[in-house]
């Protein structure tokens, strides 16, 4: 009852929702809301290499480990007779070997991008238990567009970049750049779950861990 009134539909939701609230800060006291940040940041257990390769695998992402970048870029480009990349600006030289370089600088068409065998980027950390690899727009990462629209993408990292958890890859991050978070290659399923690849990214991912 509302002055004697019975409450309507509309009045007895707000007073559920004033219930709820009732312990929030309003904009007239302003204050911090406490955040708990007690969750675990690290944990022990197996090699995070291993396990890496184990969740990359999971998500039908192809994985070797590599001691040399060159040899093993050639050999992935040989296995897909595939020769004409995208590059980023920063990648370094001595990745490329007899790679045909398409570099982004300028930046690339979409529709040059999307006629290119692949491209080939490094990462900025990798995430061991969720099998995940983050681009942060770094030198050899390059703009979101390089890692989207190609077919393939083949991605160097290196071991001193593998964390095991989530928090450890967020501690190593700098949230104000544009950070795009991949765990195997762009998939999605429609109601009757039937799996299609490639649909907002590339179909194909490969990941050289050095």
């Amino acid at each position: 009852m509302v002055g004697g009134e019975p409450m309507s539909s509309r009045d007895r939701i707000l007073a559920r929702v004033r219930s709820a609230l009732s312990d929030v800060p309003r904009e007239e006291d302003p204050g911090d809301v406490p955040v708990p940040r007690e969750y675990e940041r690290a944990r022990t257990g197996v090699d995070v290499v291993e396990l890496l390769v184990d969740r990359l695998t999971d998500y039908r992402a192809q994985v070797h480990e590599v001691s040399d970048v060159a040899a093993a870029v050639a050999e992935a480009l040989t296995r897909r007779d595939a020769r004409r990349l995208a590059v980023p600006p920063g990648v370094p030289d001595a990745w490329l070997g007899s790679v045909e370089a398409v570099h982004d600088d300028p930046p690339l068409p979409n529709v040059e991008l999307n006629g290119l065998d692949g491209v080939l980027t490094g990462c900025a950390v990798a995430i061991a238990e969720t099998g995940t690899i983050v681009l942060d727009a770094g030198p050899d990462q390059g703009r979101r567009a390089l890692t989207l629209v190609p077919d393939y993408h083949l991605c160097v990292v290196r071991r001193d970049q593998i964390v095991r958890t989530v928090p450890e890859a967020v501690g190593r991050l700098d949230p104000s750049r544009p950070l795009t978070w991949i765990s195997g290659p762009s998939a999605t399923s429609d109601i009757e779950l039937n799996r299609v690849e490639g649909v907002h990214g590339p179909r194909t991912l490969e990941v050289l861990i050095v």
